[in-house]
């Protein structure tokens, strides 16, 4: 690759290094007449679209649509659309695999609407009802742009008429969908023309233009243009050489010159990018090697700009306590063996987890240190009170309240169906009594308790692994890495031509010497431990080599994640 020559400083950098540059992208600029202004309730009647590339109109496309529902008078009259024009137009059925292949047909596509949430609103209802995907494009809106752009004073409003008169488009907007297009293509080069000045020629810059970078932002893009274009992980600092802010990227320097330009809204980063005065870059084979560096930079040195993963450290766990007569735990580290669910980003999140072990297991709750010879367990204050559900009442055996104890391991540990049929019988009670906050709360404890041990689970079968070997194809050849006790102890690239059995030899020799140690997280962060997971799981993964064995409960915690998935509405229950 040839370099441009650096610019000077102040001056804007080559747009290929600030995001997609505006001239290579494609714009279809969009128009909708509708039988309404609620896209639940109303349909459309016209379509018109325009395809822009470099400024220029590339191609175009209009059609009426039968909304199959009659047109209000007063709609009639704001367009001049009538019943009569759309009884033999075509259904929005077949009209909306046009429009689609317009806004798919190059990638990157990006729509542009004039209030574009009313014209992306009606799209996706339609593609809803014909039971079809949303292509989810880029979206720039020309309303927007205009508020940011063109205060009051400027214009008398933002209405599309009044931005084409100023900006002397060709067409006069006049409510049919094809001609107010055209208008939405003069507003939108004339709004563009107005931020180029600006240094904004990004399509990202642009999508973020409420906001036009501040003269510090600009005054440190020179900070970019040494970086290589390499994964990595980039570390901002002061004038002291105090760390700012740790972040990753599989481009260095296009990551970083982001910073520096409207595409950077965040009010943190817009004030640290004032404070910013220098870039310490760390190279990396891999985007996994990236983001396992940058948790550990950031758990190390705790920049004052980063909000996540600061500090490991406070992570909470509930853990099942060693005693002679075991009880739950919220504690911060994990320090033995003991059974931990776990971790927690928050007390109030290891707190329902416990009451939800609690609900379906008599355990002791007092924090009285128990060790007498007697078969016996002692009455405590708590079982006097009635607040504690452990047999605590001085006459049952030692052996019954083992059997609660072990079961609690086990439902940490390995199957949890003791505590999900516990809790989903009462759930299920509560909701036919209609006392559904009541349930709404369990639901949480089970639910927080299933992530817990889930993540606990997966933890602790790749922290029993002392040694693995894993590859995968990349960019630039066989990403491999070496994994000890769920630490990242080497990654590497295997290049085409290199010797693999030399490439293995070497690396394995040169990984990090990782010793065992206690719970699901003995040499690394779960955050840490997790990405690796994530990256040995993914399709295409391959497994070169393994010492001792990786596995997970056949009925664990695992076996539950639909149901995490469905209460959370998302494809990760972590």
């Amino acid at each position: 690759m040839v370099r441009q020559p650096s610019a000077p400083l102040g001056d804007q950098t080559s747009i290929d290094d600030l995001g997609t540059p505006l001239a290579g992208v494609t714009f279809v600029i969009v128009d909708l007449e509708t039988t309404g202004t609620g896209a639940s309730t109303s349909h459309i009647t016209e379509i018109g679209a325009v395809r822009v590339r470099g400024g220029a109109v590339v191609d175009e496309y209009t059609t009426l649509v039968n909304p199959g529902v009659l047109i209000p008078a007063n709609i009639t009259l704001l367009t001049g659309i009538t019943q009569s024009m759309v009884a033999t137009a075509p259904p929005i059925a077949d009209v909306l695999p046009d429009l689609l292949a317009l806004l798919t047909a190059e990638p990157g596509t990006v729509l542009v609407a004039h209030n574009a949430p009313f014209d992306t609103g009606f799209l996706k209802a339609a593609c809803e009802r014909e039971g079809r995907e949303w292509p989810a494009p880029p979206v720039v809106d020309t309303l927007r742009l205009a508020r940011a752009l063109l205060p009051a004073p400027q214009v008398r409003n933002h209405r599309l008429g009044t931005l084409a008169a100023y900006f002397g488009a060709h067409v006069t907007p006049n409510h049919r969908a094809l001609d107010d297009a055209r208008a939405t293509v003069d507003v939108l080069n004339g709004l563009i023309a107005r931020l180029t000045p600006l240094g904004v020629t990004s399509l990202e810059e642009l999508r973020a233009v409420a906001k036009p970078a501040t003269r510090a932002q600009k005054a440190r893009r020179h900070l970019a243009e040494d970086l290589p274009e390499r994964p990595g992980v980039y570390v901002f600092t002061d004038a002291r050489g105090r760390s700012l802010y740790v972040g990753k990227s599989n481009n260095l320097r296009r990551r970083v010159a982001s910073y520096f330009t409207a595409a950077e809204s965040r009010r943190r980063i817009r004030e640290m990018a004032g404070m910013v005065a220098g870039v310490t870059p760390i190279v990396c084979a891999t985007e996994l090697e990236a983001s396992v560096r940058e948790l550990r930079i950031i758990a190390e040195r705790k920049p004052p700009f980063n909000r996540r993963s600061r500090h490991p450290e406070n992570a909470r766990w509930v853990k099942l306590t060693t005693e002679a007569y075991p009880r739950l735990s919220i504690v911060r580290g994990v320090r033995d063996d003991a059974p931990h669910v776990g971790p927690y980003t928050s007390a109030r999140a290891a707190e329902e987890a416990r009451e939800a072990l609690l609900h379906a297991l008599p355990l002791r709750q007092c924090t009285h240190t128990f060790a007498p010879p007697e078969r016996v367990v002692p009455r405590c204050v708590l079982a006097q009170l009635g607040r504690c559900g452990a047999p605590c009442d001085g006459t049952e055996p030692l052996e019954d309240y083992t059997v609660h104890a072990d079961a609690a391991r086990t439902a940490m540990t390995g199957d949890p169906s003791v505590v999900v049929d516990a809790l989903t019988d009462r759930i299920g009670a509560l909701a036919a009594d209609l006392r559904y906050e009541e349930a709404a709360g369990l639901r949480d404890r089970l639910l927080a308790f299933l992530r817990g041990a889930r993540r606990a689970q997966r933890l602790t079968a790749i922290a029993a692994v002392p040694h693995l070997v894993a590859s995968r194809a990349g960019g630039t050849g066989w990403e491999t890495v070496v994994v000890r006790h769920g630490r990242l102890a080497a990654c590497s690239v295997l290049t085409p031509g290199t010797d693999p059995t030399a490439f293995l030899n070497s690396l394995t020799a040169t990984a990090e010497r990782v010793p065992p140690g206690p719970g699901p997280v003995p040499n690394a962060t779960a955050g840490e431990t997790e990405l690796i997971l994530d990256w040995l799981v993914a399709p295409g993964t391959r497994l070169v080599e393994i010492e001792g064995d990786w596995t997970c409960p056949l009925r664990g915690a695992e076996a539950h994640t639909p149901m995490t998935h469905w209460a959370h509405g998302r494809d990760s229950a972590q």
